[in-house]
């Protein structure tokens, strides 16, 4: 029977376990078993979040230019179907920039919006 040949492989897995839950307090980092049990946990909620953060974002930029159409006159919905009416390719992330930081570009934008609203 040939010889095993491979190293301390336990030790290694053990170790980057240990490694990921640097700085955990109590058990959590010190303990095996445990830490590699909140390791486990704290990678599937960074996954999870990673694609929760692209919603929460595009839910805030939606409420930014709901604010910022009302005070133009304009409903959201009417605003982004009367943009897409006449074919301006600003996505949301852009729209709710302009909303909080040039509201002059923004109200030419709703009474674009608004105008292609009241012909339509």
């Amino acid at each position: 029977m040939p010889r095993a040949r491979g190293g301390n492989k336990r030790k290694e897995s053990r170790k980057k376990v240990m490694a990921l839950a640097k700085g955990y307090k109590g058990k959590r980092g010190t303990s095996h078993r445990i830490a590699k049990q909140a390791v486990m946990k704290a990678l599937r909620n960074s996954y999870i979040d990673r694609r929760r953060k692209k919603r929460d974002f595009r839910r805030l930029w939606i409420s930014r230019i709901s604010a910022a159409a009302k005070q133009n006159g304009i409903s959201y919905s009417e605003l982004i179907g009367g943009l897409e009416r006449r074919s301006v390719a600003l996505n949301r992330k852009m729209l709710a920039d302009l909303a909080v930081r040039d509201a002059a570009t923004f109200a030419v934008l709703a009474e674009m919006a608004k105008g292609e609203a009241v012909k339509g």
